[in-house]
């Protein structure tokens, strides 16, 4: 129907109409809510040129491809919704507590994130049920809500939201809850109240997050090089590390906290009760195990997962280099097997792994025995 034909609430009852979305949406389970409008008169240009700009500087590494090509796709939410007056956006909190969580001998680090059950399924079927809420108390208007499904600029729409403010490490900061939260969309054509941006920069002069990180992958305050961050490089690159990088990924096997875990803002973050977000294991993994894995071993563990999305390619990597930074004696049979992975890049990191404990002093004859055979 044409835009001036959607439905809009009688006057008078958009306030009552946003109290019971954000009613549903707590019970749903989503921490907190804010509207945006969607009209792109009221984004401010300077955020997608700012993307545009780190784009263009190279800085986006391995993901690079994916996001210049639906660039275009994130100028205009109109392009995701025909008619969407509104987007709504969701905050689901999910710091839990782990045993490990600091990893140990022989084990590597998880980000907190992805300790328990792959979150775009669950969130994926909240932000619908809370779409067919809204459908159903305005008939005639629609919805579509995704997680991480779609090219769209969640962080900025989450300050224009009122959820928080672009911190220096370019996560999205709630004052009340700190940057451990998935956002979630969830687009209308149904035209509401929209809440305020939030104006302040509660970062100040605070510049933990940009000294703490252990690869410089900070440019500037909020211009992140993803090509040097220990995320990116875990999570979405499955190619070789550069060397000069290496050392600083410690024993991150998938994913890193360090600027979350230095942010004053972090100190009293609100826990997850949530059974789905609870580690389903140790938030530190065996090493040795998961160099054991092939395909089908990768799969039957990891499916259903964030770790899913490292492949078995870039999990048994990073589980090869953190061996390399913290040489562990008890996993020397795997790391000298890892020498003979069925990928190339596995067989590389093993060799400079094993080069690492050689410099270290570790194993030193049974180590230059192993690389000698290659």
């Amino acid at each position: 129907m044409p835009a001036a034909d959607l439905p809009t609430p009688p006057p008078g009852s958009t306030t009552e109409l946003v109290a019971g979305l954000r009613h549903e949406a707590s019970r749903l389970g989503f921490a907190r809510l804010g509207v945006a409008p969607a009209d792109p008169a009221h984004r401010p240009p300077f955020l997608h040129e700012a993307f545009r700009r780190w784009l263009d500087a190279g800085l986006a590494g391995a993901m690079e491809p994916w996001l210049r090509e639906h660039e275009p796709l994130r100028r205009d939410v109109r392009v995701h919704l025909a008619d969407v007056r509104s987007v709504i956006m969701l905050a689901a909190d999910h710091a839990t507590a782990a045993e490990g969580a600091g990893g140990g001998a022989g084990r590597g680090r998880v980000a907190r994130y992805a300790w328990g059950a792959d979150y775009h399924d669950l969130l994926r079927a909240r932000v619908n049920a809370l779409g067919a809420w809204l459908e159903q108390r305005m008939p005639g208007c629609r919805t579509r809500g995704f997680i991480d499904s779609a090219p769209f600029p969640e962080r900025e729409y989450g300050w224009l939201a009122g959820l928080g403010w672009i911190g220096k490490n370019t996560l999205l900061i709630n004052p009340r809850a700190g940057s451990y939260f998935f956002l979630t969309v969830l687009l209308t054509t149904a035209e509401l109240p929209a809440d305020l941006p939030m104006e302040v920069d509660h970062c100040g002069s605070c510049t933990a997050c940009l000294d703490a990180c252990p690869t410089q992958a900070f440019v500037a305050p909020r211009v992140l090089d993803a090509s040097r961050c220990i995320s990116a490089l875990t999570i979405e690159d499955h190619g070789p590390v550069e060397p000069a990088l290496r050392a600083g990924l410690g024993d991150w096997l998938f994913g890193c906290d360090v600027c979350q875990e230095v942010c004053p803002w972090n100190r009293h973050a609100p826990g997850s009760a949530e059974p789905a977000f609870q580690p389903r294991e140790s938030a530190a993994l065996p090493l040795a195990e998961l160099l054991a894995l092939d395909d089908a071993g990768f799969r039957a563990r990891f499916r259903g997962t964030p770790l899913w999305r490292a492949k078995r390619r870039g999990l048994v990597r990073s589980a090869v280099l953190v061996l390399g930074n913290r040489p562990d004696p008890a996993s020397a049979d795997a790391l000298v097997a890892a020498l003979d992975d069925v990928d190339d890049v596995v067989r590389g990191a093993a060799a400079w792994a094993l080069a690492r404990w050689i410099e270290a002093g570790v194993m030193v004859a049974r180590c230059q025995a192993a690389l000698a055979r290659q």
